[in-house]
């Protein structure tokens, strides 16, 4: 069994700074961060909480994909932003939602989380232990920020994205996931403090090992660059995303982006973007397309789907 994508949803909230608030804040410019980040501004949850967003970004996936919450029997959720440690997350939003059947966890594997959930959720359908999963990513990141470090401030956006997998007959491509905790200290967070980066060694990562994961995926399943119709990235840095594309020889329209108006929101980056093209209807049946994320852990990983 495989799980199908039937549904997606999300959500961001209202508010947000953009480049020119920022410039009045911290010593940085809307020209500044265009042009070494390529973001325009990002959405900052005032009203709203982690869990909020992760329900209303459900709900919409739900309504996407005709299910029920009653017949959503595992539900996960990407999150190192969550409001509190306990209960976890996703037992929140199952009683926001109603999800009265699904067995409930968080996952912390931070820019690469919602991938990680995605396999997790493959994992459980392939073995008969679920036939209609929830996978959310969400944060926020706000909270997490130094509004006086430009080096950060600059990057982190707030907001939630969800997609409904469904049990069908079919085999699930081989996935690649990797970590590295020997490296861990280019990006951390202490508890009760704000997140800390070096944003040159995130960036030479991210160039170095995002390609090889892809390239490692496309030759575990037999298939080649050309196979592919999107790589849907993980939405951290407009250069990196150009870099990837550029190693990988391949057209930067097939790598589609909308950190420009969302910034980095870690776990929620994948969902969100994928929402995005779904519901402008760039999303044809029979696609394949690759998610590939990367971030704190170090950890990186991509997986191959068919839309």
């Amino acid at each position: 069994m495989i799980g199908k994508i039937c549904g997606t949803g999300s959500y961001v909230p209202s508010e947000y700074l953009d480049n020119d608030d920022l410039s009045q804040m911290v010593d940085t410019s809307d020209e500044w961060i265009r042009e070494r980040t390529g973001i325009v501004k990002r959405h900052i949850a005032k009203e709203e909480t982690t869990v909020s967003m992760a329900a209303k970004a459900a709900k919409k996936a739900l309504e996407s994909a005709g299910v029920q919450p009653e017949e959503i029997d595992l539900l996960l959720v990407s999150t190192i932003s969550s409001n509190v440690i306990l209960p976890c997350t996703a037992c929140e939003v199952q009683k926001e939602i109603h999800a009265v059947h699904a067995t409930c966890f968080d996952l912390n594997a931070a820019c690469t989380g919602f991938l990680f959930a995605y396999n997790t959720a493959q994992a459980y359908i392939a073995n008969g232990m679920s036939k209609n999963a929830l996978v959310i990513g969400a944060e926020s990141l706000s909270n997490l920020v130094d509004w006086e470090d430009r080096g950060t401030c600059i990057l982190f956006g707030d907001g939630a994205g969800a997609a409904v997998l469904r049990a069908e007959s079919g085999e699930m491509y081989a996935a690649v996931t990797h970590s590295d905790g020997e490296k861990g200290d280019a990006l951390t967070c202490d508890m009760g403090a704000f997140m800390k980066m070096d944003g040159q060694e995130v960036f030479k990562f991210a160039v170095r090992q995002v390609p090889a994961g892809i390239s490692e995926v496309l030759q575990k399943n037999g298939l080649s660059v050309d196979d592919i119709d999107y790589f849907i990235l993980h939405q951290a840095n407009r250069r990196i995303v150009e870099a990837v594309a550029k190693r990988m020889k391949v057209e930067i329209e097939k790598f589609p982006m909308n950190l420009q108006e969302y910034g980095n929101t870690s776990s929620a980056s994948i969902p969100l973007l994928l929402d995005e093209l779904n519901r402008q209807g760039k999303l044809k049946k029979g696609q394949k397309l690759i998610f590939a994320g990367f971030g704190a852990g170090l950890s990186w990983g991509a997986s191959i789907l068919e839309w």
